[in-house]
């Protein structure tokens, strides 16, 4: 039997022992996933202390960037500055970014790329996989809207190694059209925004999935824009570990099945 677990503080809210739960059924697997709460200064030691039946790790807050310190870093993982995966083989000890492709995927199901602009709304760390994600899409322009722009200047180092053109916006300045915008903030922070936010984009992603519907996926809604949620990157990067972790693919609709349904009201 090989084990697995998602590790993070708090953890007790977290969905993913659901999703792999059912991944592993479909696939046949006996194995186990659950969940462990963790901060940064026992995390070394824990991850020592595994035996040869784990297999993998899901790291969520605050674990990402302490995670990077105990194998070897994916570039994607490098360029992100946060790893949610550690992949588990013998003594070899692997960091993995799912996050980027998790946005990149939920995106994928319900647009074509190339999306030239982006906006994205924060500058906090999910910034940076927002950044990265929005250049795969094709982005060409991608502009971060941030309380504080000053935090924002630090995106422009990975914009230029992306070769993609940064502008920074203060949260009070008006909101330009886009093909995309990316909220990377806390649930409420984008409250204020939300009016201009919907209507200046067609697709709207929130990541945000609890609680839901978040005030800027209600005005998106109402202005007709299509809306991505929390839960939809949160099934595309589970996607993503699965197969980093079994070597086998499953459906995303088995995952989405497996979600409770007071999660996805």
């Amino acid at each position: 039997m090989r084990r697995c677990a998602v590790l993070g503080s708090p953890i007790g809210h977290s969905l993913s022992p659901a999703l792999h739960r059912a991944a592993y059924a479909q696939l046949g697997l006996n194995w186990t996933y659950d969940r462990v709460e963790l901060d940064e200064q026992r995390l070394p030691s824990f991850v020592r202390g595994l035996d040869a039946s784990w297999r993998g790790l899901s790291l969520t807050m605050p674990l990402k960037v302490a995670v990077l310190e105990l194998g070897q870093v994916d570039q994607l993982a490098r360029m992100a500055g946060a790893g949610n995966t550690l992949i588990l083989e013998g003594d070899e000890r692997r960091v993995y970014n799912t996050d980027v492709g998790g946005l990149i995927w939920a995106v994928g199901q319900v647009a074509t790329s190339p999306l030239r602009r982006v906006t994205i709304l924060g500058a906090g760390a999910t910034s940076r996989a927002a950044l990265i994600a929005a250049t795969q899409l094709g982005a060409q322009l991608v502009t971060v809207v941030a309380r504080t722009p000053a935090r924002a200047e630090a995106l422009r180092a990975l914009s230029n190694e992306l070769g993609v053109k940064l502008k920074i916006r203060s949260w009070s300045s008006e909101v330009p059209d886009a093909d995309l915008v990316v909220s990377t903030v806390v649930s409420g922070a984008a409250d204020s925004l939300a009016p201009a936010v919907a209507g200046s984009a067609p697709l709207i992603v929130d990541i945000i999935y609890d609680p839901w519907p978040t005030v800027l996926a209600t005005a998106a809604k109402r202005a007709g824009c299509t809306v991505v949620s929390g839960l939809d990157l949160l099934i595309g990067q589970a996607l993503l570990q699965i197969e980093l972790m079994t070597g086998r693919s499953v459906a995303a609709e088995v995952l989405y099945a497996a979600i409770p349904a007071e999660s996805s009201a």
